[in-house]
């Protein structure tokens, strides 16, 4: 018996050492193969992690709703050019003329339009990214090839996928500012798992299937206090193995008031590798940028961590995200 256990923990401790030995980029790469849903909900798949939302979790998500009050969490779309804000939205309104559509003149009535073009990936616009966005060897998610064909679009996991049925469940919001007590966390600011299940322990609350886990970071309060920073290079937000507890958790959807990512995220050739392995590796689209301040304060008064969210991508063949307008209901 006691060589046996002598050898137990001989296996354990060689286990611990080739795991500390290796470079990131090597855990990045154990971990990918580690938590892949490839196949997991069958080849054909579109869905990826919103497979884990079902019929009753959005009937108990619709417990959460008391007070009947709404907030949006989505910041306005800007026009104006800033460090944050590298494509600013073109946003050109008009008047319909009399005979606009073939009308007759006479029987026309007042009316007006618009043009838009918007550029929504980036630091600045509230949006949704779908699983399309990212690919890694010419592959995404499922193994789906990461190409665009002759009719200029994406042939799957498209956001209009996501469209045909939404998102909607329970919201989780980890808000760090009031968990450390500070009015924002400084940008670069890593955070953990071990991080993540303190904040559970803290509020007795357990993340789980079929939640939208939304991270908020104070960088919006950052940007009043001090002005804006070289966000490309430093930004608050998850460890990238935080994948992991996403799989193990079976969490739908992520988002957060940054993109979700940590820079510098400690891999030199991953900038976003949060963002990788949770697009092609786990099918889970990702909220970017989204305005979560008003969330925070409504929450805290209520002494609640959790609410029904609802969110409903437009519906374009192919495209790797849209420009949303999530909500929580309370």
């Amino acid at each position: 018996m006691k060589k046996f256990l002598l050898c137990a923990v001989i296996s354990i401790m060689l286990v611990d050492v080739s795991i500390a030995n290796l470079t990131e980029r090597e855990k990045f790469d154990s971990l990918s193969k580690e938590i892949s849903n490839w196949g997991r909900w069958g080849e054909k798949d579109q869905l990826g992690t919103l497979n884990n939302i079902s019929d009753s979790s959005i009937i108990e998500a619709r417990k959460l709703i008391i007070e009947g009050k709404t907030i949006s969490l989505s910041r306005n779309m800007s026009k104006e050019s800033n460090p944050f804000n590298h494509a600013p939205i073109k946003h050109e309104p008009f008047i319909f003329p009399k005979d606009a559509f073939g009308a007759d003149p006479e029987l026309s009535q007042e009316g007006a339009g618009d043009i838009f073009e918007i550029e929504y990936h980036g630091y600045s616009h509230t949006h949704l990214d779908a699983v399309n966005h990212f690919g890694r060897d010419g592959k995404m998610y499922n193994g789906y090839p990461f190409e665009i064909n002759s009719n200029n679009e994406f042939e799957n996991l498209g956001v209009d996928e996501i469209g045909k049925l939404g998102i909607v469940g329970r919201g989780v919001l980890i808000d760090l500012p009031i968990f450390f007590g500070v009015d924002y966390v400084e940008a670069g600011t890593v955070i953990t798992i071990e991080d993540i299940k303190k904040w559970e322990v803290d509020n007795n609350i357990r993340i789980g299937k079929g939640d939208i886990l939304l991270l908020r970071t104070g960088r919006w309060e950052q940007l009043r206090q001090k002005g804006y920073w070289e966000i490309t290079k430093k930004i608050t937000g998850f460890h990238y193995s935080v994948a992991s507890f996403l799989k193990e958790r079976d969490v739908a959807v992520i988002g957060c008031d940054g993109v979700s990512d940590v820079y510098p995220s400690g891999i030199e050739s991953k900038k976003d590798a949060l963002h990788e392995l949770v697009l092609v590796d786990l099918g889970m689209p990702i909220f970017d940028n989204m305005d979560l301040d008003q969330l925070s304060r409504q929450l805290d008064i209520l002494d609640r961590k959790t609410f029904m969210f609802v969110a409903n991508p437009l519906k374009i063949k192919g495209a790797t995200g849209a420009p949303i307008n999530p909500v929580a209901i309370f």
